[in-house]
């Protein structure tokens, strides 16, 4: 009886789990078929990644640039910006700022190109014309090409890079347009301890305005301080100029310093390295605010004239800027600069009254010159601007002062026009008629027009 009913319950249960393993079958083949369509699609993906892997190893790595302004260290952007002390080590190996091009097609050049084009009109009184004493001398009440510059810059490998710079532009009325080399220079990046060289012919970082090109000043004309101090190219020598960006600093400075040949006539002249042109500068940067910068800079220049008289020259610079927030120009901008001459002359003496001079006694000279310059800017295309000048005579007795308002017109950012009018009021003392033909340059009234283009690359200029 136990048999029978053991065969009984056995019967049950194998009728009940038929149907449980039927279902268990069909579950299973399911979930298979899901798993080969899931493997189906993670192929497909993975053969689309590698494709596209494929395609980017097979292009040129994407090239990486730094600023070639300065070395490592807090920026004139960001000046309370801080690193981890370096080590020794860390100081002396080489940098790389820069990385050249990986893959070259043609039409590529290795370096940059571009040129610009400055004229000038200047109408003024027939008195003026005929002394030659205008802000242009010798090219009043004419219309001139000043400087139409072709300019060559870039990288020369990942440690220095070059610029080279051609302009020409018309010096006397009627004569042929002069070519000359204005700038040829080769900057070392990445020498030890942060420090970068410049070295070639170049403008001085003297101030913060010498180094700039007549085409890209503020103004149509230098500020009369430049002018008579350093004549009227300003401060341009043949040398070698180093600059410094301490990194442990809290905030932003520009330590420059430089050797040059002293070919600069109107300030020094004598021209050779056995008693050099010495130059340095001090610069340092300031974010007062979001909208609001400063910058601060002190000049000094030593060099001797051709009689082998020292001529030191001491100057300084402040520069403020205000844009608020969203604009792509500044609204407000004010500066100044001046410089102090310190300069050893000869006068001579007539002992006996005959007009013959005797002997000559030497004589130490000061003198002292300096502009204020404003300009406002509402609107993108327009802006309004003024400059005040007074400065003495560096080797002469006598001063002079003038203002010069001007408005700017731009129709894009690569085209100018400028309409300025300036009054010069001279002392008593130096009435000029370097023509001798009975001119006066003592008081100017000058409209000064400028026209100026820039076609091609052209690099930008700080702050």
């Amino acid at each position: 009886m136990h048999a029978v009913v053991i065969l009984v319950v056995a019967l049950l249960v194998a009728l009940g789990a038929a149907p449980v393993f039927a279902q268990d079958t069909e579950a299973l083949r399911k979930e298979l078929e899901q798993l080969k369509r899931q493997q189906e699609q993670y192929q497909r993906a993975i053969d689309a990644l590698s494709q596209r892997l494929q395609r980017l190893e097979s292009q040129p790595a994407p090239v990486t640039t730094a600023p070639p302004s300065g070395p490592t260290g807090p920026s004139p952007a960001n000046p309370q910006s801080q690193m981890a002390p370096p080590s020794a080590t860390d100081l002396l190996r080489p940098r790389q700022p820069f990385a050249l091009y990986q893959q070259r097609g043609s039409g590529q050049l290795l370096f940059d190109m571009g040129v610009t084009g400055d004229f000038v009109g200047n109408i003024t009184q027939h008195n003026v014309q005929k002394s030659g004493t205008g802000t242009f001398a010798g090219r009043e009440n004419r219309f001139f090409p000043r400087e139409v510059e072709l300019s060559l810059f870039g990288q020369i490998d990942p440690y220095a890079r070059a610029d080279v710079r051609i302009e020409a532009g018309e010096e006397e009325p009627g004569a042929a347009t002069g070519v000359s080399l204005a700038e040829a220079t080769i900057t070392l990046l990445t020498l030890p301890y942060g420090t970068q060289a410049k070295l070639g012919q170049m403008r001085n970082r003297f101030g913060w305005s010498n180094v700039i090109h007549e085409h890209d000043l503020p103004w149509v004309d230098r500020p009369d301080v430049y002018r008579m101090f350093l004549g009227e190219e300003g401060l341009a020598e043949k040398g070698v100029e180093a600059s410094w960006v301490p990194d442990f600093l809290p905030f932003y400075v520009q330590v420059l310093g430089g050797i040059f040949n002293g070919d600069n006539e109107t300030a020094f002249g004598h021209g050779r390295l056995t008693s050099p042109l010495v130059t340095g500068r001090v610069m340092t940067f300031f974010d007062l605010t979001d909208t609001m910068a400063l910058q601060v800079g002190a000049s000094v220049a030593n060099g001797e004239t051709p009689e082998r008289l020292r001529s030191t020259l001491v100057g300084y610079d402040i520069k403020f800027k205000y844009r608020p927030d969203g604009w792509l120009h500044p609204l407000l901008t004010l500066a100044s600069e001046g410089i102090y001459s310190i300069r050893r002359t000869e006068r001579g003496v007539d002992v006996n009254g005959d007009g013959i001079f005797d002997t000559f006694q030497k004589q130490t000279r000061n003198s002292f010159g300096w502009y204020g310059w404003t300009e406002l800017q509402p609107w993108r295309r327009w802006a309004f601007g003024a400059r005040y000048d007074s400065t003495q005579y560096s080797a002469s007795p006598g001063y002079q002062w003038a203002v010069e308002p001007y408005v700017s017109f731009y129709p894009s950012e690569f085209l100018r026009f400028r309409l300025a009018y300036k009054h010069t009021d001279r002392t008593q003392r130096d009435v000029l008629d370097l023509n001798g033909n009975g001119g006066s340059g003592r008081i100017m009234d000058e409209w000064l027009f400028q026209a100026t283009f820039i076609l091609g690359a052209h690099p930008a200029h700080a702050f």
